[in-house]
């Protein structure tokens, strides 16, 4: 019996050190993985209706659709005044001539590719289509940045 006990003891002990081993590993994967896709609403200092309103349309469609994606930080929405110090580079970047909502999928902090999602002003008059077109095209470039 108290072989029998010193075994379980060990196979407990053996068992313990698999779950904190497996556990220790999954976290360091998660830490190393921060692929992300980051959704980003390029204004100006000059907002009319219009342009606010796509704003807002955009972050309906990210917050209502991606909620996952937003709490796991897969997914990121960010407004950006182009014209504030610091933020002047994105307009060569990403070759911004009006006000532009741009996908970019960011592996180990380097964008690797990106999207602009130049519709938004064709759907800028009606709401369900411009949330369609929005979240359709973020989904794909989630899954295909997977």
């Amino acid at each position: 019996m108290k072989e029998l006990r010193k075994l379980s003891y060990r196979g407990a002990a053996f068992l313990a050190a698999i779950v904190i081993m497996s556990a220790g590993v999954s976290g360091f994967a998660q830490k190393v993985s921060n692929d992300k896709v980051i959704a980003y609403y390029f204004h100006g200092a000059f907002r009319c209706p219009t342009c606010t309103m796509m704003e807002s349309y955009s972050k309906e469609a990210i917050e209502t659709n991606f909620k996952d994606a937003l709490a796991s930080g897969t997914l990121e929405f960010k407004a950006v005044n182009v014209e504030d110090r610091g933020n002047e580079h994105f307009v060569s970047e990403y070759e911004l001539y009006t006000k532009s909502l741009i996908l970019s999928y960011v592996q180990e902090g380097r964008e690797i590719r990106s999207k602009n999602l130049d519709k938004i002003w064709e759907y800028a008059g009606n709401k369900q289509k411009f949330i369609s077109y929005v979240t359709e095209e973020i989904g794909t470039f989630l899954g295909e940045a997977q």
